[in-house]
C-alpha cells in the first residue's frame, strides 16, 4: 500500500472532526499533567501515609512503567475492539483508579492504584493518536491535528507543577488525582457524539502469549534503564535489561509466526515508518541532558526547584510554537529537510550548552536550551505524522503504540546513558582539595548532591573549596552530555535527509507534484477500515 496515497486519498475533515480533536486533547493533557504533578504532592502524601523511601520510588515509577509496558497491547486491542470503545473504557477506568488513589489509606494501596492508573492510562494515548489519524486523512490537516495533540501533551507537562501547587495550597494531597474525574466525565459524555468508531475487521483474537512476551520485554528494559540512571552499573538493572532483550527476541519470533500478530512487524517494510520511528527513538536519547541541566540549575547556580522550573517553562513554549509551525513548513518543504533543519538547530543549541562555564553560565545555558527545544519540534510533530501516515488505517492503533513505546524507550535509554556519562565525567574530573576529611571526600565523589552535603558539614574554607571543585566538575559533566546530544542531533539530521528524502511535501500529495514512496506497508493488501458511527 502506498503510504502517501493512503493519506492523500482522504477527504478533508469538518467541524465535527475538529471539535472531536478538542475532546481527544483532554486525556492527552491529563496524562501529561498527571505525570508531572505527583512530584509536588509526594512529600505531603509520604508523611501522611508513612511511605518509606523505597515505597516513594514505587509510587512515582509504577505509573510510567505500566504505561510503557501496556502501550503495545492497548494499541493493538483498540484495532480489534474499536478505538473509541477502548478510549471510553480506559477513560472510565482511569477516573475510577484516580478516585481510589486520592483516597488511599496506605502506601501499598497507593502503589496498587497508581499501577491501575498506568494500565488504564496506556489505553488512552494510542487510542487518541490512532483516532486522529483516522479522522484527519488529509495530510495537511493530519499534520496540524498531530501538532495540536503533541502541544497539549507538552502543555500538560508545563502546567502540571503550577496546577499541583495551587491544589496543594488549598486542598489535601489527594486532590491532584481527582483532576481526572471531570476531564474523563467530559470525555465520556462528548466522545460518543463526536468521535467515530474505527477498528480492523480482519483482526483475530488477542494472543495472550504475545501480551505476556510484550510485557516481559518492555518492563524489564524500562526498569533496568531507569535503575542504571539512578544507581549506575549494578548487577540487577543489567540483568533486567538482558532479560528484556532475550524475551524481546522471543516476542519478535512469535510475531513472525502468527497470522494475526499482536504487533504486525510488516509495518517496518515501509521505509518512512522505520526511519521516522528510529529518529523518534534517537530523539529521546537527547533528553538525558535535561536531567543534568536540572541538577546544574539547582546545585551549581543555586536556584530553588521552583525557580529552576520557571526558567524551563519557556522551552515548552518554544517547542509548542515549533510544533505548530512544522506542518505549515512541511507543505512547502519535504519533511526530511524540515526535520533535519530542526535537528541542526537543536545540535547548535546543545553545542552552546556544552560551552557553559561555571561562572555566569546561565544566559548561555538558557539560550542553548531554548534553541534545542525549538529545533526538536519538527522531529516530534512531523516524525509522528510520518509514522501514522505510513501505516494503513486498520493498523493505526499498532502504529501509535509503537511510536509512543519508542519514545518511552528512547527517553529511558537517554537518561540512563547520558546520566552514566555525566557521572563518569564528574567523578573523573573532581579533584578533592587537600586536607578534606575522608568521609567528606567519599561523599563528594559519589555525586554533586553528595558534595553539597559534605561541604555543608565542613567549616571555613574547606567547605567552599570542596563545593567549588564539585561545581566545576559537574559543569564539565553537563558540557560533555550536551556535546553527546549535539552529536546525536546532527547524526539524526543526516539520517532524516538520507532515509526520508523520498517523502513529498504534504502540499504536493494531492496534485501529484511530489514523489511518493512506492512501497508496500504490508505484504498483503489491507482490508478497508470499518466505520461505525
Amino acid at each position: 500500500m502506498d503510504a502517501n496515497a493512503v493519506a492523500g486519498s482522504g477527504t478533508r475533515a469538518g467541524r465535527r472532526e475538529w471539535t472531536g480533536l478538542a475532546v481527544l486533547a483532554l486525556p492527552t493533557l491529563l496524562l501529561a499533567l498527571d505525570s508531572s504533578v505527583l512530584y509536588l504532592a509526594l512529600p505531603r502524601l509520604s508523611t501522611d501515609l508513612g511511605a518509606s523511601h523505597v515505597q516513594q520510588l514505587w509510587i512515582t515509577d509504577i505509573y510510567g512503567f505500566l504505561i510503557a509496558g501496556f502501550l503495545v497491547t492497548a494499541g493493538t486491542l483498540g484495532d480489534r475492539i474499536g478505538r473509541r470503545r477502548l478510549l471510553m473504557i480506559g477513560g472510565a477506568a482511569f477516573a475510577a483508579a484516580s478516585v481510589l488513589a486520592a483516597y488511599s489509606t496506605s502506601p501499598e494501596m497507593l502503589i496498587a492504584t497508581r499501577a491501575l492508573m498506568g494500565i488504564t492510562g496506556a489505553s488512552l494515548m494510542p487510542s487518541t493518536l490512532a483516532l486522529i489519524s483516522n479522522m484527519f486523512t488529509d495530510p495537511k490537516q493530519m499534520g496540524t491535528a498531530i501538532a495540536v495533540w503533541m502541544s497539549c501533551f507538552m502543555g500538560g507537562m508545563a502546567i502540571g507543577p503550577v496546577v499541583g501547587g495551587v491544589l496543594l495550597e488549598n486542598f489535601w494531597w489527594g486532590s491532584v488525582f481527582l483532576l481526572s474525574v471531570p476531564v474523563m466525565a467530559l470525555l465520556l459524555i462528548a466522545g460518543p457524539k463526536l468521535l467515530p468508531e474505527y477498528r480492523d475487521p480482519g483482526a483475530g483474537k488477542l494472543d495472550l502469549t504475545s501480551v505476556a512476551l510484550s510485557l516481559g520485554t518492555i518492563l524489564p528494559l524500562i526498569y533496568g534503564l531507569k535503575e542504571l540512571a539512578k544507581n549506575g552499573f549494578e548487577a540487577v538493572p543489567i540483568a533486567s535489561i538482558v532479560v528484556g532483550v532475550i524475551v524481546g527476541v522471543a516476542f519478535v519470533r512469535r510475531q513472525r509466526s502468527l497470522p494475526n500478530p499482536l504487533l504486525d512487524l510488516r509495518l517496518f517494510n515501509n521505509r518512512a515508518f522505520t526511519a521516522a520511528l528510529a529518529i523518534m527513538v534517537g530523539g529521546g536519547l537527547m533528553s538525558g541532558t535535561y536531567l543534568l541541566v536540572n541538577l546544574y540549575l539547582q546545585t551549581v547556580e543555586g536556584l530553588s526547584p521552583l525557580n529552576a522550573g520557571l526558567l524551563l517553562v519557556p522551552q515548552t513554549i518554544v517547542t509548542v510554537i515549533s510544533l505548530m509551525m512544522a506542518p505549515a513548513i512541511a507543505r512547502k518543504v519535504r519533511p526530511a529537510y524540515a526535520i533535519a533543519g530542526g535537528l541542526v538547530l537543536a545540535g547548535i543549541g546543545y553545542l552552546l550548552v556544552s560551552q557553559v562555564a561555571t561562572a555566569s553560565g546561565l544566559p548561555l545555558l538558557l539560550t542553548g536550551l531554548y534553541l534545542a527545544a525549538f529545533g526538536a519540534g519538527p522531529m516530534a510533530g512531523l516524525g509522528t505524522g510520518l509514522i501514522m501516515g505510513s501505516a494503513p488505517p486498520e493498523k493505526a492503533g499498532s502504529a501509535a503504540a509503537m511510536s509512543e513505546t519508542g519514545g518511552e524507550l528512547g527517553i529511558a535509554l537517554g537518561i540512563a546513558t547520558l546520566g552514566s556519562v555525566g557521572t563518569a565525567v564528574y567523578q573523573s574530573q573532581l579533584t578533592v582539595p587537600a586536607g578534606t576529611p575522608a568521609g567528606a571526600a567519599e561523599g563528594a565523589m559519589e555525586s554533586i548532591a553528595g558534595a553539597l552535603g559534605a561541604a555543608a558539614e565542613l567549616t571555613g574554607q574547606a567547605g567552599a573549596a570542596l563545593l567549588a571543585a564539585a561545581r566545576e566538575a559537574f559543569t564539565t559533566a553537563m558540557n560533555t552530555s550536551a556535546g553527546v546530544s549535539a552529536a546525536i542531533a546532527l547524526t539524526l539530521a543526516t539520517i532524516a535527509v538520507i532515509a526520508l528524502r523520498h517523502v513529498a511535501p504534504t502540499g504536493d500529495m494531492h496534485g501529484g507534484g511530489g514523489e511518493a514512496p512506492a512501497e508496500e506497508t504490508l505484504e498483503t493488501p489491507a482490508e478497508e477500515t470499518a466505520k461505525v458511527s
